[in-house]
């Protein structure tokens, strides 16, 4: 459906202005003056113009900004306030001016009769189909406070989670960057200076010097640039492919038989699964759409696969740990866990339970990988200064011998 943005006059005189989801624009000056609203100009947009002017991923929503206002919102509902007065005061707490703009349009819609879940459906930038599924069994099951409190736990588990690979790959991160540049400056500026100096001396240099200073004709002047584009375009190219369908397959199928790598990566793809999983059927939601709902958002082909086919034996009136166990990315012992769970009719307690599990596995694997990178950089480093050292002084040391 088009979306519109709007130029318009409240009751009160004052100019307001935002976007709005409508089949036509007289349908949307019509959705206007039904919030008692003047429009005074209307223009549809695309994707394209919404995104204009800036990055798309400084256009992204700030997750703790929506855990905010998901937490917020559970609070005021869980008190008996009504939805729109609760989406009244988020819009006055929102500090964000695009957020402040997006939830005054989904109030609106809500005012005029249109359910939460079609408003949330409109800005997947900031409401994943995780987020509108769990809103849509709230409001269908008059529990919206409540669901909006699962959503936030949900929410905050999962940046718990981001912020802490985040955490233990930026000191790593940061110390291989500034190797890089100590290296460029040295190989770049440093190392040619000196043998310059040699050379008037009529000294031949040794082999190792002379390597480096072909490495370093490389980094000058327009070398850089065509070296610089051409990484560029082999990094444009591989994205282009792990785009396709086989190229994203290949990815995660390599991925997980990476040694070390890849069980971490399988941990953390079932983990995100289990807990996923865990808190669409505690919503409410049933099983057959939170399969539905999980294989969109795994983030791994051999599991969107698993999770496919597990939903196609629930609607047969099969079991679904078979095809998860089959896909060889759940271990058996979890895949029959599974199995207990789904018998006992406690599955989303049981997926819960495993999900704690494998965070918790992942977190050792994350903590020994980080204070295992950290010194293999700093051998790397002094390796690449030293040879560099050694391109430097062998032809002095030479040059002092024969002076001697």
């Amino acid at each position: 459906m088009p979306r519109y943005h709007y130029i318009a006059v409240d009751v009160n005189g004052k100019k307001a202005k935002g976007t709005l989801t409508a089949e036509s624009a007289y349908a949307a000056r019509k959705q206007l003056r039904m919030r008692s609203i003047h429009p005074t100009n209307i223009k549809e947009v695309s994707g394209r113009d919404e995104n204009k002017g800036s990055f798309a991923f400084l256009r992204k929503s700030s997750k703790s900004q929506l855990v905010d206002f998901t937490r917020q919102m559970a609070i005021l509902l869980n008190s008996g306030i009504k939805l729109t007065e609760a989406l009244s005061v988020m819009i006055l707490q929102a500090s964000d001016s695009r957020f402040k703009t997006t939830l005054t349009d989904i109030r609106d819609r809500v005012v005029t009769g249109e359910s939460l879940t079609d408003a949330l459906k409109d800005y997947s930038d900031y409401f994943d189909v995780i987020y509108v599924s769990m809103v849509r069994v709230g409001e269908v099951t008059g529990s919206l406070g409540g669901n909006f409190a699962r959503i936030a736990s949900f929410m905050e588990k999962r940046q718990k989670v981001e912020s802490k690979i985040i955490t233990a790959m930026v000191y790593p991160a940061v110390l291989f960057c500034a190797a890089l540049l100590a290296v460029f400056i040295l190989m770049k500026y440093i190392l040619p200076e000196i043998v310059k100096q040699i050379i008037k001396t009529g000294q031949e240099l040794p082999w190792i010097t002379k390597a480096l200073m072909n490495v370093s004709y490389v980094l000058r002047f327009p070398w850089i640039f065509l070296v610089i584009g051409g990484i560029i375009f082999i990094i444009w190219s591989i994205r282009r492919f792990l785009a396709t369908e086989k190229g994203s397959y290949l990815r995660d199928k390599t991925m997980l038989s990476l040694p070390v790598i890849g069980n971490l990566v399988k941990q953390r793809v079932v983990s995100r699964f289990a807990s996923t999983l865990s808190a669409l059927l505690n919503s409410g939601l049933g099983m057959a759409e939170s399969l539905k709902v999980v294989a969109e958002v795994t983030g791994n082909s051999l599991m969107k696969k698993a999770i496919q086919q597990a939903r196609e034996r629930i609607l047969a009136g099969a079991d679904i740990a078979t095809p998860l166990k089959d896909s060889g990315v759940i271990d058996p012992a979890i895949a029959h866990m599974v199995t207990v769970g789904e018998k006992s009719g406690e599955l989303d307690i049981m997926l819960q339970n495993i999900s704690d599990s494998l965070e918790s596995q992942a977190d050792i694997v994350i903590e020994r990988l980080s204070s295992v990178i950290e010194p293999v950089i700093i051998i790397l480093v002094a390796v690449m200064v030293g040879t560099i050292a050694i391109a430097v002084l062998l032809p002095i040391l030479r040059l002092s011998s024969q002076a001697i």
